[in-house]
């Protein structure tokens, strides 16, 4: 038991780190997608997406995904929001894993049939 108990607990803390990290990805992802939904709006811009980005972030971000930054880019028809941020460690001394989410999507404007 002396011998097999250290390995258990060690697949055990690596199996919570996975998990947290995990989350922290869903956590960008999510506030990308979101942020890349405001932007997209007809008449709206890059920045209203960055911003409803960090909105979503400081509600639901917490101590999960920190050190968390938005950057937002337009090429006029296309909108991309990145997060990039840090997962939470939950071993003593080590940092946590670096994530970084993106979303994009094609930004709502009038056309004209034919054109």
């Amino acid at each position: 038991m002396a011998i097999v108990f250290p390995f258990v607990l060690l697949a055990t803390v690596a199996v919570i780190q996975a998990s947290m990290w995990y989350y922290a990805r869903q956590i960008a992802l999510t506030a990308a997608r979101e942020g890349v939904t405001a932007a997209r709006a007809y008449q709206s811009s890059q920045a209203v997406g960055a911003a409803q980005a960090r909105s979503v972030l400081g509600r639901t971000a917490g101590d999960s995904l920190s050190g968390y930054s938005v950057l937002a880019s337009s090429n006029g028809q296309r909108v991309r929001i990145q997060v990039s941020g840090t997962a939470l460690s939950v071993i003593p001394g080590v940092p946590g894993l670096r994530v970084t989410q993106s979303a994009s999507g094609t930004v709502e404007r009038w056309t004209v049939p034919g054109e």
